[in-house]
Formats: C-alpha cells, structure tokens, sequence
C-alpha cells in the first residue's frame, strides 16, 4: 500500500470523509510545503498527547478540569447530560445554560452521573441526548437511575426547528412538537 493509500484510510475513519474527500485533503496537503503538512502532524501529536476528559464532567480538555467546571459563575447544582463533548459547543452557542455538564450516555457514565448527583447538592438534571431511539432508552434509564436520589430530571424540548417547514416534517416531530408546546403571553 502507498503512502497516500495509507492516509486516505485513516482519513476515511474520521467522521463525514469519505475516500474521496480523503484523496482531495491529501493532494491539497501534497500541494503546501513540507513545513505545513509538519506543523499538522505536530498538531495532531499535540492533541492526542494533551486533551483528555475532565475529571468530573468528562468535556474534553488540557487540565484536570475543564473551564467549564472551573467557572465559579456555573450553577453546579444544575447538570446538563450530552451525548459527546462535542454537543456542549452547540448548547454553549445558544447562551443560555449556566450550569456544568455530564458527558456520557454513548460511553455510559451513568455510574459517575448518579455518584455527583447522590451528595444532594444537584437540584435538576436536563437530559439532552438526541432524539433517536437510543437516546430516548438512556434518557429514561438516566431518569430511573436518578429518581430515587431526588434531583428534577428533566428532557429538552424536542419538535420543529425554527425556520422550518411543518409541510416537510415527519410525523414523529410534530406529534413532539405539539406535545411540548407553551403558551403563548
């Protein structure tokens, strides 16, 4: 095997490239100085021997704790249960949770989940794992698994997108969009 066959492999595991892309990545980067394709070699070296999971929340960081963690303006008492670390991003840019997360359900740290939540300082746990069939079994098992130890679990809201047509919606997402609707003031 070549050296380019060797790369568009690896590059083919990576989520959302295909070989193609893969083909494409490697002759731009044949197409950059030597230098450049170091430095990328280097940054990825880097990564995998610095990033690793934050102790108690499992995000993805350089330190014992992740930023998010270590912000004393966060209400720790308020959890937010993602699939992967890479869901915090998209609920930080919306700006409007102030508490920490718990990274999990894909690896099952549900264990970890109960022991932060059983001391009695966590007041509610928002399970935003996705809304596939997988996601709904660990929110309801995250739910049992919690119950007993008094936190609120709670699911976010699930239905139609903002900017979204209801003509091009399945039927699933309304039915979840009308079971989670508000009223209106």
């Amino acid at each position: 095997m070549s050296a380019i066959d060797d790369l568009a492999t690896e590059l083919a595991r990576l989520p959302g490239i295909g070989r193609k892309t893969a083909l494409r990545l490697i002759y731009h980067l044949l197409k950059q100085s030597p230098d450049q394709s170091r430095r990328l070699a280097d940054a990825l070296l880097v990564l995998g021997e610095r990033v690793k999971p934050c102790e108690r929340c499992y995000n993805l960081t350089e330190q014992e704790l992740c930023d998010i963690c270590r912000d004393p303006r966060r209400d720790p008492a308020l959890i937010c249960v993602v699939e992967e670390a890479s869901d915090i991003g998209a609920i930080e840019r919306a700006g409007e949770f102030r508490g920490t997360y718990h990274v999990g359900p894909e690896d099952l740290r549900i264990a970890q989940l109960v022991e932060r939540a059983s001391g009695g300082a966590v007041r509610e746990v928002i399970v935003a794992t996705n809304p596939s069939l997988e996601g709904e079994a660990t929110a309801l098992y995250v739910q049992r698994q919690l119950a007993p130890l008094g936190p609120t679990v709670s699911r976010i809201a699930r239905g139609l997108p903002v900017g979204g047509d209801l003509e091009y919606a399945d039927g699933v997402t309304i039915a979840q969009a009308l079971t989670a609707r508000r009223e209106m003031r």
